[in-house]
């Protein structure tokens, strides 16, 4: 039987790139799995029912972290999972009073960790001079991504939402205090976790035409103006159909950029980096 493009394939592809899917995309294995589908669902989700989460899933989660790629093996990511209500209004000051924070059941602040590396290698009796390279801080980041986003994709699957807080890094040095975090530890960023608010659903939002971030054999700019010209003619609508200020998403991303004030003090993060223990040489 030849590949058929389902209802929900099509739909769900419209929902990510307000286009049709290609053809093609039926016949691909990849598409046609329940891991596929859930992941173009997914939406940032910023108001939460109080409900609290089953026992277990926070293990669930962490057991699909644990099972991302890790660089030599050296799992250098931790997290630590926060409960108690006092405790997630105070990181939803320090991640710049967001209150989703505040109201999801669960906030993870997921950690760069190469403190665990330097107690096992002076357990062993070794040096660690490779820890205070650029090289180890990065992929120690890179680690913690990966595990991160294993972790999200289980707990959408099982009907939770989530959402990313880059926030945690605006005041990185008072978040090693809040964590008691020891030296060569930082908070990379945080996870809300919680059942969502059917009363303020998320929506999918539009991302950039394939085109601009896939290229085949080499990089190329050829097109990239017009394609971007037609993602903000599709975000354009995006706004208009959640009842949002109108806006250009190229021209809101560029003014992200445009200025150290745009970085809400975390312009002083190689800093901290150094102060929580990080020499980046």
């Amino acid at each position: 039987m030849e590949p058929v493009m389902t209802d929900r394939l099509t739909t769900l592809w419209q929902q990510r790139y307000r286009t049709a899917p290609p053809p093609e995309l039926a016949e691909t294995p990849a598409a046609q799995t329940d891991i596929f589908d859930s992941l173009l669902t997914h939406r940032s989700v910023r108001a939460y029912l109080p409900d609290t989460l089953p026992e277990g899933t926070i293990e669930a989660a962490v057991a699909a972290a644990q099972s991302a790629p890790s660089s030599s093996n050296l799992q250098a990511w931790s997290v630590v999972a926060l409960r108690d209500p006092g405790r997630r209004a105070r990181f939803s000051e320090l991640c710049g009073n967001q209150a989703h924070i505040a109201q999801a059941p669960v906030f993870l602040v997921w950690l760069a960790d190469l403190s665990r590396l330097e107690r096992v290698a002076s357990a062993s009796g070794q040096g660690h001079e490779a820890l205070d390279y650029t090289e180890l801080t990065l992929l120690a980041a890179i680690d913690t991504a990966l595990a991160a986003q294993n972790a999200v994709a289980t707990l959408e699957a099982a009907g939770l939402g989530t959402v990313y807080i880059g926030g945690l890094r605006n005041h990185p040095e008072e978040v090693a205090r809040e964590l008691g975090l020891p030296a060569r530890c930082i908070g990379v960023f945080g996870l809300c976790v919680g059942y969502p608010d059917p009363s303020r659903p998320a929506s999918v939002k539009p991302r950039l035409p394939q085109p601009v971030v896939l290229h085949h054999e080499h990089y190329g700019v050829a097109d990239e103006a017009s394609l971007i010209a037609l993602h903000d003619a599709r975000d354009g609508d995006f706004q208009k159909e959640q009842g949002l200020p109108p806006r250009l998403w190229s021209e809101t991303m560029a003014a992200r950029i445009a200025t150290r004030a745009a970085l809400h003090g975390r312009d002083t993060i190689l800093s901290s980096l150094r102060a929580l223990g990080f020499p980046m040489k």
